[in-house]
């Protein structure tokens, strides 16, 4: 009885998050969010997460390089250290762990705010003065986290192929060239759209579920807290699922259309 109490619940919140979802479009393509508000936000995700995505894409490249280097110096291929790098960076590491710190600084919050302005009747207010709180709360979130994602992976994936070049050239004393010189050759413009198309996904998932169990909170200061673990224990499963679900689908696409056009 239990299981199947838990099955109902699971549909009805997938149908609340679908209807969020679906009536935050709606709203948005009847009259957009005025631009303040999206540059409230874009600053909010894009600008203030630089700090802690360039850390960590810096860490990650230096740690590809190390583990590749050490792995492959003894059978002769340690030229291959900056392919490696670039590779992980640019097709998993980059977008995944971008978008898990974007959800612990960004998403935590987001779900925060809203859960308190829920919990303080705030969003009762907007919607008695007959403003529509998706359009005006969730709609901005949604446009600046779906735009501002792919610009971060790409500033990590950047700090990680550096951060792993100055540890090749300057530590492990390879020549740059080196470095540099297989990756045109073996990164090809599938895998710069596979980290793209991953990034955009993970942005809207973040955003979304954020929102979603912030506009949903109860039971006050402790809901508010309750609801922001939970969005980012959700926020990490989604991606890491979706991360598996991308990767799976882009390759069937990319080898079907290799098939059809050879």
């Amino acid at each position: 009885m239990r299981f199947l109490l838990n099955r109902l619940h699971f549909i009805a919140a997938m149908g609340e998050y679908l209807t969020l979802i679906i009536d935050t479009f709606l709203a948005t393509i009847k009259r957009p969010p005025s631009w303040a508000l999206i540059r409230e936000q874009l600053y909010n995700i894009g600008v203030l997460s630089l700090p802690v995505v360039a850390m960590t894409g810096f860490s990650t490249g230096l740690v590809l390089a190390a583990q590749s280097f050490f792995q492959l110096s003894d059978k002769g291929l340690a030229g291959a250290t900056g392919l490696m790098v670039g590779k992980a960076m640019i097709t998993e590491l980059g977008p995944v762990l971008t978008a898990f710190m974007v959800t612990g600084r960004v998403g935590a919050a987001m779900c925060a705010e809203l859960g308190s302005m829920q919990v303080t009747e705030q969003i009762d207010a907007l919607q008695t003065m007959a403003v529509n709180p998706n359009s005006y709360l969730v709609a901005p979130r949604i446009i600046s986290g779906t735009f501002m994602l792919p610009l971060l992976t790409m500033f990590s994936i950047f700090m990680g192929i550096y951060g792993g070049y100055l540890l090749s050239v300057y530590y492990f004393h390879m020549a740059p060239t080196n470095y540099f010189d297989p990756m045109p050759i073996y990164i090809s413009l599938f895998d710069l759209l596979t980290g793209v198309v991953k990034s955009v996904i993970f942005g809207v998932l973040i955003v979304t579920i954020s929102c979603y169990k912030g506009m949903i909170t109860t039971g006050g200061a402790e809901g508010v807290g309750r609801s922001t673990t939970n969005s980012v224990v959700i926020c990490y499963t989604c991606i890491l699922i979706s991360n598996f679900l991308i990767t799976l689908g882009l390759n069937v696409i990319h080898n079907a259309l290799d098939r059809i056009l050879a």
